[in-house]
């Protein structure tokens, strides 16, 4: 069962597991949700990484504990990890389907098994964990968390990523039908959709390489710069709260504005856009 005193905040005593706590937002996910109070159990592939966070939540007063490695497409591993939570902490409230991993490439040059991969460590993850938090979830409640992305809202002529749009299209509609299913039983379930978001892999490969065709994103996005982990995970708190108790189903967008405008040159507020005929 718990033990300790839970520390004021909004995820006051819960019991939140996150997975892909290694690092980016994940990471930053497990930071955030200590600080306000919940019981953090991650998980995630890199030994270093994930030690690494639970060293950072606890320097900070936080209570986390995490399994590393686990490969989240293993079933069994991913039960044993889901039940060890529960025979540890007694329960659990909240479940944040972060991790996820992908390969991009034209439909005509991807090969199968880069398709398979992006749709096991995209889809299945999600699916595994949440099949296995389910039972365990309809016993008092909870929130489900998934991760989406713009790319499963729009195409691209920019980034070619077949798998990727039908992942994350995939976790959009998952997060519906768990909705619906969930109701029931006071599980609520909600997704965040981010854009570009800046973290140690994308900026190694997109902004420091100019060559990359997203390199200049920034320039088409709204709001004018990229986005950080501290611009998600904070709405994956609201999600995780009893503040949205009233919201199951929904799709959070958080991309700067980019999915809401025409591609396009960059244009300044003072430049005049009319035609001439």
């Amino acid at each position: 069962m718990i033990t300790g005193q839970s520390r004021d905040g909004r995820l006051a005593g819960k019991v939140a597991l996150i997975t892909g706590t290694g690092g980016g937002q994940g990471r930053a996910a497990a930071l955030l949700f200590a600080a306000e109070g919940a019981i953090v159990v991650g998980c995630d592939l890199k030994i270093d990484g994930a030690a690494e966070t639970v060293d950072l939540v606890h320097q900070a007063g936080g209570r986390m504990n995490s399994t590393h490695p686990i490969d989240l497409t293993d079933e069994g591993a991913v039960r044993d990890w889901i039940n060890d939570a529960v025979a540890t902490h007694g329960r659990i409230d909240i479940l944040y389907n972060n991790a996820g991993a992908t390969r991009f490439d034209r439909i005509e040059d991807e090969s199968y098994e880069d398709w398979q991969f992006t749709l096991r460590n995209e889809l299945d993850v999600v699916f595994l964990a949440t099949k296995h938090a389910w039972p365990h979830l309809k016993q008092r409640g909870g929130s489900v968390i998934m991760v989406g992305s713009t790319a499963g809202l729009t195409g691209s002529m920019t980034l070619m990523r077949s798998a990727h749009t039908a992942t994350k299209g995939g976790v959009v509609a998952l997060t519906r039908q768990l909705a619906a299913e969930g109701a029931w039983f006071g599980i609520r379930v909600n997704c965040i959709s981010p854009g570009m978001v800046m973290t140690p892999a994308t900026q190694e490969d997109i902004f420091e390489n100019p060559d990359h065709p997203m390199y200049s994103i920034r320039d088409h996005i709204p709001l004018g710069r990229i986005g950080t982990p501290s611009d998600i995970v904070p709405c994956a708190a609201f999600l995780a709260s009893d503040e949205s108790s009233y919201m199951t189903g929904a799709n959070l967008v958080i991309d700067g504005g980019w999915s809401v405008v025409l591609p396009g040159a960059p244009i300044r507020p003072n430049q005049s856009t009319s035609a001439h005929h």
